[in-house]
C-alpha cells in the first residue's frame, strides 16, 4: 500500500520575480566592476567581477532550476522535476570552487610580481558592490531556509558581500601603507573563505543526487519512531532520499502481524501524519507485511507484545 503527497513550493512566482531582478542588477554591475577594476589594474576588483559573473549564472541557474521544478509530472519523470534545484545547486557550487582555483593562480602571480593599484577606484566599487551583493543576500535569504537550489545562490552573493568587505580593506591597507601586496593577499584570503562556505552546499548536493538520506533526518531515529506506534510490529527495508530540495521521502515495510486488511488504514494514516509532523516527510511509499518479526530485527515487537 502506499500514499503519494504532491505539493508546489509555495512563493514560487515572488522567487523567480526576485531571481529576475537579482540577476539583472548583478549583471549590469559586473560590466561596471570590470570597466574599473581594469583601470585601477586591481586584481581583487577583477576577481571579484569575475565572482559576480558566476553569481549571474548562479541566479540565473536557480532561476532555471524554480521555474523546471514547476513543471507537472509526467509519466517518463512520475516525480516531475524537483531534482532540477539539486543539479543546479550542485553545479554552482562546483563553478565556484574551479573560479577559486583560478583566483589563487593569479594571486600568486601578482605576489611575484606586484603592480600599483588604484586603491580609491576600488575602496568606491567595493562599497558599491557592498550594497548589491548584501541586498540580494538579505533579500533572498528567507526563501534559502527551504531550498538548497536557492541557498546555493544566496551563497555566492553572500560570498561576494565578503569579498567586497575585504576588497575595501585591502583598498584601506594600501593607501594607509603603499604597499601593493594587500591586493592579492585578500584575493587568496577571499578565495578560502569561498571554498569553505562553498563545500557545505557540494557536499549536500552529492549526498542527494546519490540519494543519501537528506540532511537533519536520522534513519534510526525515524524507524524507532515508527516502530513505538500502535500496531506496528516492526519496521524494515527502510529508505529515506529526496525529490528534491527540501522535498524528502520514505519507503518501508511495516510488519503487523495477522490483523485484518481493513484496520491497516488507520496505522497508514498514523505513520503519515507523524513522518509528516516530525520529520517533514510527505512523499511515502508503504508496504505491509501480514507476518511476525524476525528475531534478530531490534525494531521489532515479538508478536503479541505490540
Amino acid at each position: 500500500m502506499s500514499d503519494h503527497h504532491h505539493h508546489h513550493e509555495p512563493g514560487s512566482a515572488v522567487v523567480s520575480r526576485k531571481l529576475i531582478i537579482a540577476s539583472t542588477a548583478t549583471a549590469v554591475f559586473v560590466a561596471v566592476e570590470v570597466t574599473v577594476g581594469i583601470r585601477a589594474n586591481s586584481l581583487a576588483l577583477i576577481g571579484d567581477a569575475l565572482h559576480n559573473v558566476t553569481d549571474t549564472l548562479a541566479l540565473l541557474l536557480a532561476l532555471f532550476a524554480v521555474r523546471v521544478a514547476r513543471r507537472p509530472a509526467t509519466t517518463a519523470k512520475s516525480y516531475g522535476w524537483h531534482r532540477a534545484g539539486v543539479l543546479a545547486a550542485f553545479i554552482n557550487a562546483g563553478a565556484l570552487a574551479t573560479f577559486t582555483i583560478f583566483l589563487f593562480v593569479e594571486a600568486a602571480e601578482r605576489l611575484r610580481t606586484p603592480g600599483g593599484v588604484n586603491s580609491k577606484a576600488m575602496l568606491v566599487t567595493a562599497a558599491a558592490a557592498l550594497v548589491l551583493n548584501g541586498s540580494i543576500t538579505l533579500w533572498l535569504r528567507g526563501h534559502g531556509r527551504h531550498d538548497l537550489n536557492i541557498r546555493g545562490a544566496v551563497l555566492h552573493m553572500l560570498g561576494d558581500a565578503l569579498s567586497s568587505v575585504g576588497i575595501m580593506g585591502a583598498a584601506i591597507l594600501i593607501g594607509v601603507t603603499g604597499e601593493q601586496f594587500w591586493d592579492p593577499a585578500v584575493s587568496i584570503a577571499i578565495g578560502v573563505l569561498i571554498l569553505w562556505s562553498s563545500w557545505g552546499i557540494l557536499r549536500e548536493a552529492i549526498n542527494l543526487l546519490l540519494e543519501g538520506t537528506p540532511a537533519g533526518i536520522d534513519p534510526d531515529d525515524v524507524t524507532r519512531a515508527i516502530a513505538a506506534l500502535e500496531g506496528v510490529d516492526g519496521v524494515h527495508h527502510l529508505h529515506i532520499w529526496a525529490l528534491g530540495p527540501s522535498r524528502p521521502a520514505l519507503s518501508c515495510h511495516l510488519m503487523v502481524g495477522d490483523i485484518p486488511v481493513r484496520s491497516t488504514g488507520n496505522v497508514l494514516a498514523q505513520v503519515n501524519e507523524l513522518l509528516a509532523h516530525e520529520y517533514g516527510i510527505a512523499h511515502t511509499t508503504i508496504q505491509f507485511e501480514f507476518t511476525n518479526c524476525d528475531t534478530d530485527d531490534p525494531y521489532c515487537v515479538p508478536y503479541g507484545e505490540a
